[in-house]
């Protein structure tokens, strides 16, 4: 049994007419009249009764029979569909690995305008640090991950899509909370919390480096792990905190942030992923990002 039996089968069942049913199906009469007969014989029943050459109706079975065609016609379209939409990368699942940092911001923005775009994606989020973005990458357990280079592995494609400068978060009843702007050698006997390098070498070189333009290293007393634990940190009067920009939408309580007079070093985020692992999904998040943010 073929597919086009169960289409000749259901425009003869729906038209009740065989010329009439040719004619919907642009053939001749004959040649449909050939093929009902073939799908009777493979079935062993009759599907219809004869009334005259060309009228006929159907039987118990042949009512059966439609049912059962029309089910299966559906979930053959449906399966086209749905074939159709995965390969198209508007359907599946994306796996995305972020930073902390980039909540602030650049994720929320994203993660919205995309669903928009593509509702039947399915997102799964983890917050890694970029270390460990590249090394789910090279495990697949992620397909894509916004991260701060630079990176260890220099086979992951990337590219950047913001740079921000540094700022300072004091507590406020800081005396330096007064100053508008705030020069980075003023730091030298303040108590750093910093989160641990191995967690991210990049933002923590850079906030090394900008230290060393005001001559020192930075006297670093508490660590933690997630950007609002150290701001939490500041605000409860344990130290200062070098922090990306984008850091001043954390809004809390008894914080202020104040801009450096100096340039400072610029924070790279990046969207990272491996050419080889790419998936159609994955090519439309990348397609997206590119018409978005390009």
């Amino acid at each position: 049994m073929e597919l086009r039996h169960l289409r000749y089968f259901i425009a003869v069942a729906e038209e009740l007419h065989f010329s009439k049913a040719a004619e919907r199906l642009h053939i001749a009469q004959p040649p449909l009249s050939q093929q009902i007969q073939q799908l009777e014989a493979q079935l062993g029943v009759e599907l219809f009764q004869r009334k005259t050459k060309r009228q006929v109706q159907l039987t118990e079975a042949g009512q059966v029979f439609l049912q059962e065609a029309y089910q299966l016609l559906a979930q053959l379209q449906k399966a086209i569909e749905l074939t159709q939409k995965i390969g198209r990368g508007e359907k599946g699942q994306l796996r995305i690995g972020f930073t902390s940092l980039v909540t602030y911001n650049l994720l929320p923005v994203i993660l919205r305008q995309f669903r928009e775009q593509f509702p039947e994606v399915e997102l799964i989020l983890q917050e890694l640090t970029t270390t460990e973005q590249e090394r789910a990458l090279q495990e697949r357990r992620i397909h894509v991950g916004f991260a701060h280079p630079p990176l260890e592995d220099n086979t992951l494609n990337k590219k950047c899509i913001q740079q921000e400068a540094l700022v300072v978060a004091l507590a406020e009843t800081h005396f330096l909370s007064e100053q508008e702007k705030i020069s980075v050698r003023s730091l030298v006997n303040e108590n750093f919390i910093m989160f641990p390098r191995h967690l991210g070498s990049g933002l923590y070189d850079q906030i090394v480096s900008l230290c060393l333009q005001g001559n020192f290293s930075p006297k670093v007393t508490q660590e933690a792990i997630q950007m609002q634990t150290i701001i939490g940190l500041v605000s409860a009067g344990m130290g200062i905190a070098i922090v990306p920009s984008s850091l001043q939408n954390l809004q809390r309580t008894g914080v202020v942030y104040r801009n450096f007079e100096e340039k400072t070093p610029l924070i790279e985020t990046a969207v990272v992923w491996r050419e080889e692992d790419m998936t159609p999904v994955l090519r439309e998040f990348l397609h997206f990002f590119q018409a978005v943010y390009n």
